[in-house]
């Protein structure tokens, strides 16, 4: 594909996100923010038989910030809690698909962080993202 053909995708996401909203009652929920920019990110995860029965994304950003957290739940609903351990940057850059400057990385990154903090804790999330 071409990067005009990923940053519609990225636009469409934006505006019309997959799963936005908050579970409640969720078995996990975390969040965090990208101080540089002032990215928000809350994930809420109910899990059924060890595997991502529901996902819900809230939060607010750039266009990057919020088109990541579409595409991540749309990425993980159904996975084992196992697969979703297994994700790393790089499948969810994949599925960005264009390139993106360091400070976007931080930005596209900011929810896998918040939801392998929340299925792993916090500091496992920091370890796998920290040379971002």
């Amino acid at each position: 594909m071409t990067d005009s053909i990923y940053r519609e995708i990225i636009l469409e996401h934006s505006k019309n996100p997959s799963n936005r909203g908050t579970l409640d009652p969720a078995d996990f929920t975390y969040e965090d923010t990208n101080p540089l920019c002032g990215d928000e990110i809350r994930i809420d995860v109910r899990v059924r038989d060890d595997h991502v029965s529901e996902i819900a994304f809230s939060g607010q950003g750039c266009a990057i910030s919020q088109a990541s957290a579409s595409i991540l739940t749309e990425l993980v609903e159904g996975k084992s809690l196992d697969e979703v351990r297994g994700i790393g940057k790089e499948e969810l850059l994949d599925e960005i698909g264009i390139p993106l400057s360091p400070a976007r990385l931080k930005c596209a990154l900011l929810s896998l962080k918040v939801l392998k903090a929340g299925v792993y804790g916090v500091e496992h999330a920091a370890e796998e993202l920290e040379d971002v």
